[in-house]
């Protein structure tokens, strides 16, 4: 309703009733909720982002509620202050704890879920928090590019790059361009497919930051 990108549509939808006996397909929450939470879109009254945020990070695994979120914060104006004031709110709910680590790993510049769990590899695997969408620009400050992820203050990124990156003729060329454009501008870019293992993902890049350290 928000119009994020990336919803699995198998996924059942979740609403704040008192009605405990759902529809097939709906997954009911009984809980309090205030008028400064809810919003109308199309007619119909939903959570707005920033409780629709807490209540992701309180009910998902990680892994799915920052993808979920950093997809929300893309499609909206959420500012992560808001979600904070929630927090704030509901400090004794249960969940709540566990929702505020959620909360810091959000970054709206993720482009896909796989984005996502690439940024949340690098992190786990304790290197520093990568910047993302970083721009890439020439002497009058027009951008030429721009990284899914890195760190700029060594130029070396990290792009996750999809299906779509070999089976269009047309984005494997642009990707040949851009890659030039980043080696000019002395960047080591590690790329990363779906095939690749996660371990050999983190060797990579820290073999990649190790030549820059």
């Amino acid at each position: 309703m928000h119009g994020a990108r990336w919803i699995d549509p198998s996924r059942p939808a979740e609403i704040i009733d008192t009605n405990r006996r759902p529809a097939p397909g709906v997954h009911v929450w009984e809980e309090r909720i205030e008028p400064d939470e809810i919003t109308v879109v199309e007619q119909m009254r939903i959570t707005t982002p920033a409780r629709t945020a807490l209540d992701l990070a309180r009910r998902h695994p990680r892994a799915i509620a920052v993808a979920a979120i950093d997809a929300l914060v893309q499609a909206t104006e959420l500012k992560m202050a808001d979600v904070e004031v929630l927090t704030d709110r509901y400090r004794s709910r249960h969940g709540v704890r566990a929702a505020r680590a959620v909360l810091e790993l959000v970054d709206g510049g993720a482009q896909s879920p796989k984005e996502t769990w690439l940024r949340l590899l690098l992190i786990d695997a304790g290197f520093p928090r990568p910047q993302t969408q970083i721009a890439i620009r020439n002497e009058w400050g027009w951008a030429e590019a721009y990284l899914d992820m890195g760190w700029e203050d060594i130029k070396v990124a990290v792009e996750y790059d999809g299906d779509h990156h070999r089976s269009l003729r047309t984005q494997y060329a642009k990707d040949i361009g851009r890659l030039e454009i980043l080696e000019r501008y002395g960047w080591i870019v590690v790329r990363v497919i779906a095939e690749h293992h996660p371990s050999d993902i983190i060797r990579r890049v820290r073999d990649a930051r190790d030549r820059r350290l």
